[in-house]
């Protein structure tokens, strides 16, 4: 059996009393929402807070309005309530439907939008226990010096693995929180870095408050998820696309796929491919080849690498297909 380490929980019921906790403990604290990716971490001693800070009382972090065109989401909205809500169906329905598309439905029910979108990076050298971690020698994530994957200690490449980050992404949405320096806002595609070990701008003592995404009639968006099962997996691949619709077609085409690499990654040259118009087979295929050729999946998922960037320009043809059947 695996234990958690000890630790003290706080409760707190305003946002301001999960600052004060954070400034007081530092970094021997970390805050923690559903905890669907965190305990299973602190059982494998990949973190061993001394604090936990739970956000699940925090009434100003919950629920979805509509508010001046804008999808407003508290970041504790766990993403059962999302993937459910009508407002989010009905504005935003591929964002519902990866919310419904994360693992089964108890970690759905626990799970929030929130922290899905700042899920840590997973690698397979990583996310083991620690007698497992020791054996093997520890990796540049966790306590070693050298990345398993890449064979040397310059750059960790562990996986980004979330699902509803693509989406956001691709519509434009934001991030709000709060932080030491005051409130920030962040747009949810300049949130993310290449580095496997911390991939986000998010700081110390920085925590997500809302996202909001903006609402477009015109605006039609497709998500697309490979895993081994159709049930509680991890993405190998995931590929959202978005664009607007117009007369005659398309336009402002986009496209971004995750699950390769340390951070979502925008597929570039697309605007060269497609300038806009209707969505025929041998553009679809044109623009397939093209993420084909940007994405080099490494070995830090148990799947072959191979065979992961191959599903590329599958999923990426599914994608659009989906998107021109969504002219009305």
């Amino acid at each position: 059996m695996l234990r958690l380490p000890e630790y003290r929980y706080h409760r707190p019921t305003r946002i301001a009393e999960v600052q004060a906790l954070l400034a007081e403990h530092g970094a021997e604290a970390r805050v923690v929402a559903g905890g669907t990716d965190l305990i299973p971490n602190m059982k494998h001693r990949l973190f061993e807070p001394a604090h936990l800070i739970g956000l699940s009382a925090v009434e100003e972090l919950r629920g979805v309005t509509v508010d001046d065109d804008v999808l407003d989401i508290g970041a504790a909205t766990t993403l059962d309530e999302l993937g459910r809500n009508a407002e989010v169906r009905r504005h935003a329905p591929a964002l519902a439907e990866a919310a419904r598309h994360v693992a089964g439905p108890q970690i759905r029910n626990r799970g929030t939008i929130g922290g899905n979108l700042c899920l840590d990076t997973r690698c397979t050298y990583y996310n083991q226990t620690e007698f497992w971690r020791t054996a093997l020698g520890f990796c540049l994530k966790k306590d070693g010096d050298t990345c398993h994957v890449t064979r040397v200690g310059k750059k960790c490449v562990a996986a980004h693995s979330a699902d509803t980050p693509p989406v956001l992404m691709v519509l434009d949405a934001e991030v709000d929180g709060v932080g030491p320096s005051g409130p920030w806002t962040h747009a949810v595609k300049d949130l993310f870095v290449a580095d496997g070990i911390h991939n986000t701008r998010l700081e110390a003592g920085d925590v997500v408050t809302r996202i909001r995404v903006p609402i477009s009639a015109a605006r039609r968006c497709v998500y697309r998820k490979l895993r081994q099962r159709q049930a509680v997996d991890f993405p190998l691949l995931t590929v959202a696309v978005a664009a607007t619709r117009v007369d005659g077609g398309w336009s402002d085409l986009r496209g971004v796929v995750t699950g390769l690499g340390s951070r979502p990654r925008w597929i570039s040259g697309w605007d060269r491919i497609f300038e806009g118009g209707p969505l025929d087979d041998e553009g679809i295929d044109e623009l397939a080849q093209r993420a084909w050729a940007q994405c080099h999946p490494l070995e830090n998922m148990i799947v072959d690498p191979e065979w992961r960037r191959a599903m590329v320009p599958v999923e990426v043809t599914r994608a659009l297909k989906e998107l021109r059947a969504r002219e009305g």
